[in-house]
């Protein structure tokens, strides 16, 4: 079992194309990329945190079908633009505004906001965020796992960290 990091997806979200000019022709296609990417790397038995802002829309019916398209176990960390229909659709192990978790012996702190400062931080305590599209200068021991800054798909602490240490070539998002 693999644990993986997103944030951001606004599934749903006709702004998201035009706020953060996303390469995508139309929000039908954005969302069947982001699917298809989730899918490609996140396998069924494997643990999904998403740090909020994962679709827009009241319907808790088609949060939950979107939810059952996903592979993997799926936690929320709330963030700003998850509504009443996201937070109460089925298909979710857990809601939670915060969590701290442990992976790959590094302690970690989510949350959907970037933190100036966070528990243990001077022990060497991790702070995974999204909210800011990859759009916040890099903070020593902060990542931004939204899929702005992480190439349209979630991806594991190893990628995040050395993810300034080599950075890539931007990935062209996959289309339907």
């Amino acid at each position: 079992m693999a644990t993986w990091f997103t944030s951001d997806t606004h599934f749903g979200d006709p702004r998201i194309l035009r706020i953060d000019r996303r390469p995508f022709r139309d929000l039908p296609s954005h969302d069947a990329a982001l699917i298809a990417n989730w899918n490609t790397v996140v396998l069924p038995d494997d643990e999904v945190w998403h740090l909020g802002d994962f679709a827009l829309g009241p319907d808790n019916d088609a949060v939950a079908a979107l939810l059952a398209s996903l592979n993997g176990t799926k936690h929320l960390i709330i963030g700003n633009n998850d509504g009443p229909g996201t937070l109460a659709a089925p298909g979710w192990d857990s809601v939670a505004h915060y969590a701290e978790l442990t992976v790959d012996d590094r302690h970690l702190v989510l949350c959907h906001y970037a933190f100036r400062t966070w528990n243990r931080m001077g022990s060497g305590v991790i702070d995974l965020h999204g909210h800011s599209h990859g759009k916040l200068k890099p903070a020593p021991r902060q990542y931004d796992v939204g899929v702005d800054a992480q190439g349209f798909a979630p991806v594991q602490l190893a990628t995040i960290l050395t993810s300034r240490r080599h950075k890539a070539a931007p990935q062209k998002p996959a289309e339907p």
